[in-house]
């Protein structure tokens, strides 16, 4: 039987702990959590969570806690989700606002900014490289999956087309050939 939360105090605990962990980016801290360590999804749930979150308006890791929250126990469980997501960063921001109001122009914390964002693009891409190992499962095949993941890649950073675009243009594409490979299936 595949692990769960004990209670809605382990989902806020648990939350708040991702939250601490991954402040500013939490994609990584996430998966390998919630997937790796917690076991309470598989690698293919949090794929197809993690793109139903993306979807949905706001932050994308605040919604994937609602959903888990939701699934496990109800509407109490994405409230305390949520809130063990949301309570501990928002004290530490408001903490941050007064210190940095007093040293922004400091040419090393400038510099030290510039790093984490850094980092912060490393951890993403090493999770989005993680989450390849899902391809084989996708109903649009490998080479597809290939295909729509380079063609985004290049059309973001190379060609500097705007996001919104790449989405609309190439989400829509990958949108209609997974249709496509969804009706082959059901045919046969």
């Amino acid at each position: 039987m595949k692990a769960r939360p004990t209670s809605l105090a382990d989902l806020f605990w648990s939350f708040s702990f991702l939250a601490l962990q991954g402040f500013g980016g939490v994609l990584a801290v996430v998966q390998r959590e919630l997937v790796e360590k917690k076991q309470w999804l598989t690698e293919h749930e949090f794929v197809e969570d993690w793109a139903v979150a993306q979807i949905l308006p706001g932050p994308n890791v605040v919604n994937l806690s609602l959903m888990i929250g939701d699934r496990y126990f109800g509407f109490r469980g994405a409230m305390a989700a949520l809130a063990g997501m949301l309570f501990f960063p928002a004290i530490i921001v408001l903490l941050i606002a007064v210190v940095f109001a007093g040293i922004a122009d400091l040419p090393s914390v400038q510099g030290a900014l510039r790093g984490m964002g850094a980092v912060a693009a490393g951890l993403i891409t090493a999770t989005g490289l993680k989450m390849t190992r899902t391809w084989k499962q996708n109903v649009m095949g490998i080479p597809a999956c290939i295909a729509l993941a380079a063609s985004a890649y290049i059309a973001v950073a190379f060609l500097r087309v705007r996001l919104i675009w790449v989405i609309l243009v190439l989400g829509g594409a990958g949108c209609v050939w997974a249709y496509r490979q969804l009706s082959r299936l059901n045919r046969s």
